[in-house]
């Protein structure tokens, strides 16, 4: 999987070239009748496993020093030591293994995310609290100031896991919701051709 999969070239249903994340979204149209009873969606960040790998090198650091260090200035500059390693090991490695991987699963009654492959972090998303979802063709860290599950007061909320197309979806509440996944033009068509009508406007026009 290409980690960049529409930069530089407009996506397939455009008729001019995209401006970036920072630009207007772009509609996605869809029949009913072709969408899937349940859509499934995923996107990975390799690159990930290298930090991931970074971390169990520190964890794995702390345990050497704990167990076979000979240490002669003093005990306490040893636990720290100690401490320290295996603190950043293990928040580097779990924070990073959350985020190496996030599954998308949209049916008739709700869009979930699932987060690494455990699936946590999660979230569930009832589609009635949906009142619109727009494709965007590049998401990036820089955009959410960094990987992960982000927040930000003037965006709303993001699961970033890779910098690529993505899903912004628009919440009853006037927040957003945006998920970086492959094919995210197929889940704007299935989320649309979900969505009940509302104020006599047809369900993803």
């Amino acid at each position: 999987m290409r980690d960049h999969p529409h930069e530089g070239a407009a996506a397939p249903d455009s008729h001019g070239p995209t401006d970036g994340a920072d630009g207007p979204a772009r509609p996605v149209g869809g029949s009913h009748a072709e969408l899937p009873e349940v859509w499934h969606g995923s996107a990975t960040n390799r690159i990930q496993w290298l930090l991931a790998a970074i971390g169990a090198a520190c964890l794995a650091l702390g345990i050497e020093l704990a167990v076979d260090s000979n240490w002669t200035s003093g005990l306490a500059p040893l636990v720290m030591s100690v401490v320290g390693c295996v603190a950043a090991g293990l928040l580097v490695l779990f924070g990073t293994l959350a985020f190496v991987h996030v599954a998308v699963r949209v049916d008739k009654e709700c869009l979930e995310v699932r987060c690494g492959h455990i699936g946590v972090p999660r979230r569930r998303i009832p589609l009635d609290n949906v009142v619109g979802a727009d494709f965007t063709p590049q998401v990036t860290p820089r955009h959410w100031g960094g990987w992960g599950y982000r927040w930000r007061p003037e965006q709303g909320t993001a699961v970033v896991v890779r910098r690529g197309e993505g899903v912004i979806l628009q919440l009853g509440d006037g927040r957003t919701f945006t998920i970086t996944v492959d094919d995210a033009e197929a889940a704007v068509r299935v989320i649309r051709g979900r969505l009940r009508p509302r104020k006599g406007t047809p369900a993803g026009a």
